[in-house]
């Protein structure tokens, strides 16, 4: 249970989310007499020594980012409209956002960007030909009764479609480890081709039958390695890393969240998108009504089922604004989900 100390209860208290104090320093020099010109010369050759190796600094900086950037420019050529080849190994399908879509900002959720990541390359392993049984499991898998679960996502939205869009989810696999499959997708405006949203994933495999983490059969591995694409991810993985945390210590907790029958998809575990939902149940209103979620990482770490009773913990990281850690567990104890949000104003012009 959580400390009652440091945990507001939602609804009982106003909301108290600080705000943040830059301190400055105030230098002043002082000069006497002939030194002047002397220390005017230092500061200056010291300025100029400091410019330079920042200036290396950041032309490393740079090729890297070059780098990423001629990768995306490659995936994106691909997806020219009116192009008539493209990489067989890259899956496409068009989607328009319907009402039951949308949320109360009046444009498509993170929910349902997250469902149309999910159903796209569930679409991208039908294409392939191997797509067997249950979410995505292969021949391989199914003979070993082998089920696909997702060990973590990292979602970065740069505008939300609203309703009525046309918009086009691209999706591709590429290496990334032994025993885990990298997706990575991009969602773009179907007319300008604009891109709207970049996400990556890793999926691992885990026994249906004992419940227990698999590693990857030869077999599987020789189903996917034809169409794996050797690229840089789309979002930077250090970015996406998630701090130790301490429930006690968290700020907002929303108590006795239990998963419904229709929570639970066809492997009969609680689909990955409605532990999102939970996750943010504890996100004070006040902040809703005036922020907009643009970046999130959920790192899952265990099952739950439907009779499990779940606690929603949220915390704002007072060393950067507007980002807020999350984490989702039993009322035993056990940790299901931990996550990374991060939010602007509303209206504000995009961040990423």
């Amino acid at each position: 249970m959580a400390s009652t100390g440091t945990t507001m209860m939602l609804g009982r208290k106003a909301n108290s989310l600080g705000t943040l104090r830059i301190k400055s320093k105030d230098f002043r020099p002082s000069f006497s007499g002939g030194v002047l010109l002397f220390q005017a010369n230092l500061r200056a050759t010291s300025m100029k020594d400091s410019q330079t190796t920042l200036n290396i600094a950041s032309e490393k900086q740079l090729k890297l980012f070059d780098r990423r950037e001629k990768e995306l420019d490659m995936i994106a050529d691909t997806f020219v409209l009116g192009k008539v080849e493209k990489d067989s190994r890259i899956f496409s399908e068009n989607y328009t956002v319907r009402s039951y879509d949308m949320g109360p900002n009046h444009t498509a959720t993170i929910q349902t960007l997250m469902n149309l990541l999910q159903e796209t390359v569930l679409g991208h392993f039908r294409s392939m030909g191997v797509l067997k049984d249950g979410l995505g499991s292969t021949p391989e898998m199914s003979a070993r009764n082998l089920i696909w679960i997702l060990s973590n996502t990292h979602v970065v939205v740069d505008r939300y479609p609203t309703w009525n869009d046309d918009i086009r989810v691209d999706t591709w696999f590429i290496p990334s480890g032994k025993n885990f499959l990298g997706i990575e997708w991009i969602i773009c405006d179907s007319k300008t081709g604009k891109t709207l949203t970049r996400a990556s994933s890793k999926l691992m495999m885990m026994n249906k039958g004992t419940r227990k983490l698999s590693e990857w059969p030869e077999g599987v591995r020789r189903e996917f390695e034809p169409q794996y694409i050797n690229r840089l991810p789309l979002l930077d993985k250090d970015s996406s890393r998630l701090p130790k945390l301490d429930h006690n210590k968290m700020e907002y907790v929303r108590n006795g969240l239990t998963p419904r029958w229709n929570d639970l998809d066809i492997n009969q575990h609680v689909n990955n998108v409605k532990y999102v939902g939970m996750m943010l149940e504890s996100v004070p209103i006040s902040f809703l009504e005036s922020h907009e979620l643009y970046d999130i990482t959920v790192e899952y770490r265990k099952e739950c089922a439907m009779d499990d009773v779940l606690q929603s913990f949220t915390s704002f990281c007072h060393e950067t604004v507007d980002q807020c850690f999350h984490l989702l567990r039993s009322e035993c104890g056990a940790v299901v989900v931990r996550g990374k949000t991060k939010w602007k104003p509303k209206h504000a012009k995009n961040l990423t």
